[in-house]
């Protein structure tokens, strides 16, 4: 069982150290020098990728259950692991537990961080930590999987362990699916930067910050995020670049085929969610504040957007506008995006499938002979689908009961401690109370809680499921 696991896993790792030579190259450039901590953490990242790809490779054209399972939970360690490299030998933290919630922040697209002042940090590590960013948001796996058929490898199995979306099988081959996917993720990149570059950021900034956006992860070079630039244009360029990572990517990739899609109704409903809420927000707002209307829509939106998306950035301090927005924005991240995107949290269609339940079990109340299908939009949903989304649901509420209690139990006052488990697990960052918003870190945390957020990140980027599979018993019952 392990060989396949081993030599993907390891695959992965190759990839990882691959994408750790764009920083080395960086600083060589940069430096004039022939070395980088990033050269060596490359060597040592390949050497161990290619060590378990090489003494693992066998002939096998598929994976089973199991072995998704363990190659998705395996590779976000693995790779965690070796990208919190660079942090510690770069001198950015002092000790492994600060580089580990770092890595993990980073490559679950949470953009919790652990430093006080981002500016003062060297270049090769902000870029290392946009491209964590990058790779949590279209996931480690699915880099992968787009190249797995030269092993030949199929990656359907793999990919729904990742996304946990089965509507993703509209085409015959997983290989043309995941190409193309990478492919529009890294043009919306780029168009995200050209977009940025005309609106006043410098190159460097740009980038950093197209593809922590489009990836939905919120790690920025800038201590005060995108409030930092002062800038209406770049913020509001940014609202639709948030909700363009939200959506899914296969919905591009059909839109350029000029295919049908089954998941407008899901689009849909997430646009109009960030349109409600956002202008009730910004109402509030404008009643309740000095800020003109301007000001509260540019703020309003801009907030309500960085949070359902779950990307964290941030235009202003929302902690400061009172209590009742603060308890909007803990509610607001539990949603997220759509399924099958960089965003992380529960999901829009998960949602509309507790609605969809609720309301056939209203009707059903009423009239009980009565017949009623249970659909979103032109999707008839199987018992399968909504037994799926419930358990989810309860398993990741228990979840963030668990981390909430044993937050507290380590000292942690319980409105941070709920603030902090709810911004890790729904993989959002930023929290809402002052010490973890968007003024704040997660520096003066003791290492038990940052790992135990960590631990939140890691399970809420993996959808909790997949890691409570691996530590049930009977997975490892032959």
């Amino acid at each position: 069982m392990w060989q396949p696991v081993l030599t993907i896993s390891g695959y992965i790792l190759g990839i990882l150290g691959l994408i750790m030579l764009i920083p080395a190259g960086f600083e060589v450039w940069k430096t004039g020098l022939m070395w980088s901590p990033f050269l060596s953490t490359a060597t040592v990242t390949l050497f161990f990728g290619f060590s378990l790809f090489l003494s693992n490779n066998t002939s096998f054209t598929k994976i089973s259950l199991k072995q998704a399972y363990l190659v998705t939970t395996m590779s976000w360690l693995l790779v965690c692991i070796f990208a919190a490299i660079p942090f510690y030998l770069y001198g950015t933290v002092d000790n492994i537990t600060d580089a580990w919630f770092e890595s993990m922040s980073g490559l679950t697209g949470t953009g919790a961080t652990i430093f006080k002042n981002v500016e003062v940090l060297p270049k090769p590590i902000l870029i290392w930590r946009s491209l964590l960013n990058g790779i949590g948001g279209l996931g480690v796996v699915i880099f992968a999987v787009a190249l797995l058929p030269i092993l030949g490898i199929g990656g359907m199995q793999i990919f729904q362990r990742e996304n946990s979306d089965s509507n993703d099988k509209f085409m015959p081959k997983f290989s043309y699916i995941a190409k193309r996917i990478v492919a529009v993720y890294l043009a919306l990149i780029v168009f995200c930067c050209v977009v940025y570059i005309l609106c006043g950021m410098n190159w460097f900034d740009a980038i950093n910050h197209a593809i922590s956006v489009i990836g939905t992860g919120g790690f920025s070079t800038k201590n005060d995020s995108i409030a930092a630039f002062h800038s209406i244009s770049i913020e509001m360029v940014t609202i639709p670049f948030m909700l363009a990572g939200a959506i899914p990517m296969t919905f591009y990739v059909l839109l350029l085929r000029g295919a049908p899609s089954d998941r407008n109704h899901q689009v849909a409903t997430s646009l109009r969610l960030v349109f409600y809420v956002g202008a009730i927000v910004s109402l509030y707002l404008y009643f309740s504040s000095n800020n003109s209307l301007a000001q509260s829509l540019r703020y309003g939106f801009f907030t309500v957007t960085a949070t359902i998306t779950t990307t964290g950035l941030a235009a202003t301090d929302y902690t400061l506008w009172g209590g009742w927005i603060t308890a909007v924005i803990l509610l607001l991240s539990l949603s997220g995006g759509c399924t099958g995107s960089t965003s992380g949290s529960i999901k829009i269609f998960r949602w509309q499938v507790v609605y969809a339940f609720l309301r056939k079990y209203l009707l059903s109340a009423i009239e009980a002979n009565r017949i009623i299908p249970m659909k979103i939009g032109m999707i008839n949903l199987s018992e399968k689908v909504s037994i799926s989304v419930f358990v989810y649901l309860f398993s990741f509420m228990i979840a963030l009961l668990v981390i909430t209690l044993l937050l507290s139990l380590c000292g942690t006052d319980f409105s941070t401690a709920i603030a902090a488990s709810t911004a890790c697990v729904t993989n959002v960052g930023m929290g809402a109370v002052t010490n973890i918003g968007p003024q704040g870190n997660y520096a003066f945390f003791s290492p038990l809680v940052k790992y135990l957020l960590t631990f939140a990140m890691f399970i809420g980027r993996l959808e909790v499921i997949t890691v409570m599979v691996i530590f049930s018993p009977s997975f490892w019952r032959r």
